[in-house]
């Protein structure tokens, strides 16, 4: 195919995906008192505030727009797919599609346990902190871009063992080099939950910097494995 037929190709799959995306968002946004009220349950029986006028006009199009995202990323990855597996070889579709496809749920893992650990243990943390001195009452939007950041930055953070498989793959770096920097590693991923954190209690920091390092140590192990099916099946594939 020309350069210029991929480009178009290119295009319109871009374009579907952002389609998808407003779609998504649009339904989403039909439903957002829901997904706001869902967003709140961690906060238990603190009370929020609408200190400026149309912040939560503000606020609910980006919840829509973050939900529509999220409902729209197994299209975005399918688009991604039909444009790229043509020009892989059959040892390179081996790891592209099974990639893309740890890659969406490790994301929605990401997602699911900030959720569950992370958003409660920062909340917990920074609501009994002065607790006997300031009573919490809570900007709605400062609030939502907390949770909604912490469930993004914690779903990309998810993609490390990818990122490994990926580079052990295609032999860029070995899975012994992986694991003799696992000193590197534990100081990268506190240094990683600090930054990615929106809180700055440690509690959040810690339990996020822990699961960067246990998904490193997953994703040795699936260079391992790999390694070893490259050496037993996959020369049968090479062109």
């Amino acid at each position: 195919m020309p350069l210029v037929d991929h480009l178009e190709e290119l295009r319109q799959r871009v374009l579907k995906s952002l389609i998808a995306i407003l779609l998504s968002s649009g339904f989403c946004l039909l439903f957002v008192r829901k997904l706001v009220q869902t967003l709140e349950i961690p906060a238990g029986k603190i009370h929020f505030l609408q200190v400026a006028p149309g912040e939560f006009l503000f606020i609910s199009i980006k919840v829509a727009g973050y939900g529509g995202l999220t409902i729209s990323l197994p299209f975005i990855l399918y688009q991604f797919l039909k444009f790229i597996l043509p020009g892989l070889t059959k040892k390179e579709k081996l790891l592209i599609a099974p990639s893309v496809a740890g890659s969406a749920i490790l994301f929605f893992l990401g997602i699911f346990f900030a959720w569950k650990a992370l958003i409660p243990a920062a909340l917990g943390f920074l609501i009994s902190y002065g607790a006997d001195v300031v009573e919490p009452l809570w900007s709605i939007e400062k609030y939502l871009d907390f949770v909604l950041l912490l469930m993004l930055s914690t779903g990309l953070a998810f993609q490390l063992p990818i990122l490994q498989l990926i580079l052990g793959f295609f032999e860029l770096i070995s899975w012994q080099k992986m694991l003799s920097a696992w000193r590197v590693v534990i100081i990268t991923s506190a240094i990683a939950g600090a930054i990615i954190t929106p809180s700055t209690d440690p509690i959040t920091m810690l339990l996020l910097s822990t699961s960067i390092t246990f998904l490193f140590f997953i994703g040795v192990g699936l260079v391992v494995l790999t390694t070893n099916l490259k050496e037993q099946i996959l020369p049968s594939f090479d062109q």
